[in-house]
């Protein structure tokens, strides 16, 4: 049944729900005065989230899916910084209040890739035009290998409470096959640097399915990552969509690992995890037994944003940069992608967004079945339904991937309430999928299922 599962489900190229509707039905009926609209709009005295995007790295990552761009020089991004001051003074303004802000989060692109004294005065200017708490979750993302002293301390000094760093594997044959070479000791000083300032979060990337990837070098990089103890480990599936990712041509596409294969490592890249002592958190998150992710999946009250699993539960998100996503109660936003051009819009004193979606009910009643499913390998429709004045059997009746997945033994539903199998939780993202009223399983921008 495993292997039937995997054949017919684990293929299928999906979102990873870290949002619904998923980036592509963003469209530009959502623009800036949209946005400026939905900013006013938050109420007073209302906690957010915001989220400030560096899209520069050093050298390029082959696997990389992200939104950067390749620079040698410091210039392009002094430059870039200046805009990003005034795009977060600018929303400030059309905010009109001091709203306070409960997570800070910066990604890339390599974060720390800017020097130490810019990063500082990010966050002193953050802290100018928002009421950013002394206690605020403010997390980063890191290059081991480009991670400085002097920058680790600016980062303590900052307030910064968690570092995310990639590591994806440590097998010299699949770092030269993805163009990113980074020993074992490189990445343990970045952790001693970081802990050395007071940095107590501590997160690891692993990604699977990598090219020239086997279950044997998932495994003992899986040991020699937990031997440096971070708190929490993100492990995702490699997505390869070189027709989306141009950079990804590199990548010899014959030693790619097949679904079967990458199944295999996903399970033993959990099981050694576990072994570890490290709990898994929804589909593809670990963390320490006495970490907030624990204590949040333990409570029901996992989240799920486009950081993956979380426990932030803010309802507004404010982005900041080129391609930053933004989300509000009203709906999602979207910068302008292109640094240039985002560049230009702020200069021209308008805000970057140049597309989003606005929600409508039914979104929101299957945003948070999805996020259910997602954290919680279980919704429970009734519940979710009656809160949206909805009736949980229209789901059931009408739906035809919910029966096939039913009739396969993926799921279970009893008394409103769906169950995956646990043995099936694998293909999760198939099962949230049949609650996506827009999903195009052709579109190549998605990952596979499995």
């Amino acid at each position: 049944m495993l292997a039937s599962a995997l054949l017919k489900y684990g293929e299928m190229r999906l979102p990873r729900y870290t949002s619904y509707p998923t980036a592509p039905r963003f469209a530009a009926d959502v623009d800036d005065h949209t946005y400026g609209d939905w900013l006013k709009a938050i109420p007073e005295g209302q906690n957010v989230s915001l989220y400030l995007h560096i899209p520069f790295c050093r050298s390029m990552c082959w696997y990389c899916g992200c939104h950067t761009t390749i620079t040698k020089k410091d210039d392009p991004i002094l430059d870039y910084l200046d805009v990003l001051r005034d795009e977060i003074r600018m929303v400030a303004d059309t905010i009109g209040q001091p709203l306070p802000v409960s997570e800070v989060h910066f990604g890339g692109g390599t974060p720390t890739i800017i020097e130490p004294r810019e990063f500082l005065a990010l966050m002193t200017l953050m802290g100018e035009r928002f009421a950013l708490s002394p206690s605020a979750n403010v997390a980063v993302e890191i290059d081991p290998r480009r991670l400085t002293l002097a920058m680790a301390e600016a980062l303590g000094e900052g307030g910064v409470r968690r570092a995310s760093l990639g590591v994806q594997s440590f097998d010299p044959v699949v770092q030269k096959a993805i163009n990113r070479i980074q020993s074992e000791k490189q990445t343990a000083e970045a952790v001693d640097h970081l802990r050395g300032a007071g940095i107590g979060g501590i997160n690891f990337d692993l990604i699977y399915g990598l090219p020239h990837q086997t279950v044997r070098s998932c495994v003992e990089t899986v040991e020699a990552a937990a031997a440096m103890r971070p708190e929490r480990f993100a492990v995702f599936g490699y997505a390869h969509v070189p027709s989306f990712k141009k950079h990804q041509r590199m990548i010899d596409e014959n030693a790619l690992p097949d679904s079967a294969a990458r199944a295999e490592q996903a399970m033993a890249i959990s099981e050694a995890l576990v072994k570890a002592g490290y709990r898994q958190i929804g589909l593809d998150h670990f963390a320490l037994p006495d970490d907030d992710l624990v204590t949040a999946q333990e409570a029901g009250q996992l989240r799920r944003n486009f950081q993956g699993y979380t426990t932030d539960t803010c309802e507004t998100l404010i982005g900041f940069g080129a391609s930053a996503i933004g989300r509000s109660r009203d709906g999602y936003v979207q910068n302008e992608v292109p640094p240039g051009v985002y560049a230009s819009r702020i200069a021209s004193g308008r805000l970057a967004t140049t597309k989003g979606y606005r929600l409508t009910d039914e979104d929101r009643l299957r945003a948070a079945i999805i996020e259910r499913l997602m954290c919680d390998f279980s919704a429970d429709m009734s519940a979710i339904a009656a809160a949206h004045g909805r009736d949980w059997q229209s789901f059931v009746d009408s739906n035809s991937k919910l029966a096939e997945l039913r009739k396969d033994s993926v799921i279970d539903i009893a008394d409103g309430v769906i169950t995956v199998h646990p043995e099936h939780r694998f293909v999760i993202r198939a099962v949230a999928a049949a609650f996506d009223a827009y999903i195009d399983e052709s579109q190549r921008v998605h990952s596979k299922a499995a």
